[in-house]
């Protein structure tokens, strides 16, 4: 499976980006799918995953702000990040398991304060 993600860019704190991935396989056929991301000098981290049976699940530092959601007509899985913060300054990537794991290359998003 092939990943695209796109959306990325410099924002001001509190601000609103919306990060979406492209795939070459129906996401919809995915056992899961998700969101990662890794600030310099730190490991990659889970932001958020979405389930075949669309359960939901977000790292404790971005509930309440960030929102994982897929698209059907588009075959893009998103992620709408309100209320920014410089912490959020990293690489995202979006992942996807399929019967095997699939990486996208990465979106730069920067947050400045």
């Amino acid at each position: 499976v092939q990943l695209q993600a796109s959306g990325g860019g410099l924002v001001q704190a509190g601000g609103s980006l919306r990060l979406s991935c492209a795939a070459s396989r129906n996401i919809f056929g995915f056992r899961a799918m998700s969101w990662y991301r890794q600030a310099p000098g730190k490991e990659r981290e889970l932001v958020a995953g979405i389930s075949a049976g669309r359960d939901t699940n977000y790292a404790d530092s971005v509930k309440g702000r960030f929102t994982i959601s897929r698209d059907r007509a588009k075959n893009t899985l998103n992620l709408q990040m309100d209320s920014l913060k410089p912490e959020d300054t990293a690489v995202y990537y979006c992942r996807a398991d399929s019967g095997w794991v699939s990486w996208g290359r990465g979106t730069q998003v920067t947050v400045s304060s």
